[in-house]
């Protein structure tokens, strides 16, 4: 039940975004505030499901067969979530409604909040209709193996497990920043400002990118070569 949990959930997600994104580049106000923070909220926790899927190696799912096994430690289990296309897509949405829901709590109210909330909110409708139509990552398999197929060796390591993590931060984080620079554009306000309040987070995403780039480079020099 726990993967078709996960799947209810990023449709909850996909009715939330598509709804953030109407009302954002409409009327705006606080339901749109409370829409952002509920697809960050349906898609956390439709990650979660996946997790815990992976942890308790629950083959029935073909992700997990495909890409986990019973000797693997507890970090590759996780890592495995979104070790692969169809998890690191979910992790993909759940940054990206992240920021959504962040901008949410944390920007000053005002149309250039609504409005960006608004574009983060089409841009987050797009990534889980492309998730659920094309790469769902909670298909059942019905004759499910004793054993998973284990995770590809290249992958297992420490500075892999979080890299993945840190790099979308970075560049699915600067979504946000684009979000913000056309909300400024709608409402005709590119200014100090508008710059001022873009600067936090063009910086955390900024930030998170070096540190993503730098691990998968510690990881590609010993690993690689």
């Amino acid at each position: 039940m726990i993967a078709e949990l996960g799947h209810l959930l990023a449709f909850l997600a996909l009715a939330t975004a598509a709804s953030q994104s109407v009302l954002g580049l409409t009327t705006g106000g606080e339901p749109v505030r409370k829409l952002a923070v509920a697809t960050g909220m349906f898609t956390l926790l439709s990650m979660l499901t996946l997790v815990i899927s992976f942890v308790r190696l629950d083959f029935s799912v073909e992700l997990v067969a495909r890409n986990s096994h019973s000797l693997k430690p507890i970090i590759y289990r996780i890592a495995g979530a979104w070790g692969n296309h169809e998890g690191s897509m979910l992790l993909w949405c759940l940054i990206m409604a992240g920021y959504g829901a962040a901008g949410a709590l944390f920007m000053q109210r005002g149309k250039l909040r609504d409005r960006a909330l608004g574009v983060q909110g089409l841009l987050t409708t797009g990534s889980l209709l492309y998730l659920l139509i094309a790469s769902s990552p909670f298909i059942r398999l019905d004759n499910p193996p004793l054993d998973g197929g284990g995770m590809n060796p290249l992958l297992q390591d420490p500075a892999v497990a979080l890299h993945p993590p840190f790099l979308y931060m970075g560049y699915v984080g600067l979504s946000f920043v684009f979000s913000i620079a056309a909300a400024g554009l709608i409402e005709g306000k590119i200014d100090r400002d508008w710059a001022k309040r873009v600067r936090p987070w063009a910086l955390t995403a900024w930030s998170a990118l070096t540190v993503g780039i730098t691990l998968g480079a510690i990881w590609a020099y010993y690993e690689l070569g």
